[in-house]
């Protein structure tokens, strides 16, 4: 038997008419016995990204290939960002209309692992064969007391794609770029001799000012986890980041982060010759960008002169089980091996170009340095040199995981980061006024 092959896109427009229709796996259904049968088990997945769900298909067919007495038939729903998360909480609320498996994006996975029940299966002991393979990080980010909520996607460690065809053009070597200070130099050269932006300062993503805060050792919380977001340490973070707008080294971008449709456009045409993101952006450039092939290097991302770490894993996707779901041990038992096992993440850098969580797969050469790699093959310089580099330099944004995460980084992304690099707010006067705010919203 094989999985059944839908990959479904959902428009916005046609969201609340499938909410009320839905018939998902969380609450319908005796639970006893379930996941056996004389069919595949049919399991409903909700994706935010068509890429990923490509990926889970694969995963699939390879699960029925290995397991021919446990086959699934896998059926995926790719929402819209915003509007997956907002019909999964919905769902959630009402308690029906829940789909059996689902990616939460990690700026959202809190709002789903709070109190002593929720809603999210148990996946510690699926974990446990893969666990000792596993960047134990990763999957802390979707851990909560000790139990495995959601497995990751990827390590997502922050790294700097460079033009090099742009930067050759304007006498800039990317290789001496180390630190914040060389990227500000380099950035401010480039703008002045060519008169276009040379980094980016996003304003509706998180990535870099988190990396900065980690690195400068602060986060957004206080010991007693309070939300701080004017603390020293965020103010000069931030202040780091704007400097560098000040300097001319970077500039804000259309759609307010290189993750945009708009952006993908700019970056292919050279408006932009330095991006600082996770490092499974390379598939952006491959599938968005196809001018630049050739044209791109990956190095180390900038670092601060004594920092506390050169980088972190920025973003992430853990993918989860409904707790409700009447075929839970056999999704979870999929999903183990679709995201934890060796040729799962030997898939995820072949298949979606991601930094794989398990570190062994950055040492085997001849997946990292398959000529025939699409990924190899588009880029100048190899990422997992860059990966290697820095692996004992990885950093854990400890934000991430708090409960409140997901209302600070919705203001930081909606509000506060904008107000910095858009509106020219002095940083001290925009962290008062997010803090100010945020303690309204948090009831503090």
């Amino acid at each position: 038997m094989t999985t059944r092959q839908s990959l479904r896109t959902v428009a916005a427009a046609g969201l609340a008419g499938m909410m009320l229709a839905a018939c998902g796996g969380g609450g319908d259904g005796d639970t006893e016995g379930a996941d056996v049968g004389d069919g595949p088990v049919p399991l409903e997945m909700w994706v935010f990204a068509e890429l990923h769900g490509t990926y889970y298909e694969e995963m699939a067919e390879r699960w029925n290939e290995e397991n021919p007495d446990r086959q699934i038939d896998l059926d995926i729903t790719v929402y819209p960002y915003q509007d997956m998360h907002n019909n999964l909480q919905l769902a959630v609320n009402s308690g029906s209309g829940l789909p059996d498996v689902v990616d939460i994006e990690v700026s959202k996975f809190s709002n789903f692992v709070r109190g002593s029940n929720p809603p999210l299966a148990d996946l510690t002991a699926a974990a446990d064969p893969y666990a000792g393979d596993v960047v134990q990080a990763r999957l802390d980010l979707y851990s909560r007391d000790g139990v495995v909520y959601g497995f990751p996607t990827h390590v997502g460690a922050m790294v700097a794609f460079y033009n090099t065809e742009l930067l050759e053009g304007a006498g800039i070597d990317y290789t001496t770029i180390e630190t914040w200070e060389d990227f500000e130099e380099a950035g401010a050269s480039y703008s002045e001799s060519t008169g276009k932006s040379f980094g980016v300062a996003p304003t509706e993503v998180s990535f870099v000012s988190s990396l900065a805060l980690s690195q400068v050792g602060g986060n957004l919380f206080d010991e007693n986890g309070e939300v701080a977001v004017d603390s020293p340490e965020v103010t000069e973070a931030l202040e780091l980041l704007s400097g560098l707008q000040e300097a001319g080294a970077t500039s804000t971008i259309p759609g307010g982060s290189p993750d945009t449709e708009e952006a993908f456009g700019v970056i292919n045409d050279g408006e932009y010759a330095a991006i600082v993101y996770p490092a499974w952006y390379t598939s952006r450039f491959v599938d968005y960008m196809p001018d630049l092939a050739g044209k791109i290097a990956i190095a180390p991302a900038p670092v601060l002169e004594g920092g506390e770490v050169a980088t972190i894993g920025g973003g992430g996707t853990g993918t989860s089980v409904l707790a409700d779901s009447p075929h839970a041990e056999i999704a979870a038992d999929w999903l183990a091996f679709a995201k934890l096992s060796p040729e799962a993440n030997v898939a995820v850098w072949e298949t979606l170009g991601f930094d794989p969580v398990s570190m062994a797969v950055w040492e085997d050469e001849e997946v990292t340095r398959d000529e025939d790699n699409k990924f190899n093959q588009y880029f100048q310089t190899n990422l997992f040199d860059v990966l290697l580099e820095v692996r004992d330099d990885i950093g854990h944004f400890e934000g991430f995981t708090h409960p409140d995460f997901p209302t600070v980084d919705s203001m930081f992304t909606t509000v506060t980061l904008t107000e910095i690099f858009e509106n020219g707010v002095p940083v001290a006067d925009a962290l008062a006024q997010a803090q100010s705010d945020l303690e309204n919203q948090l009831g503090r």
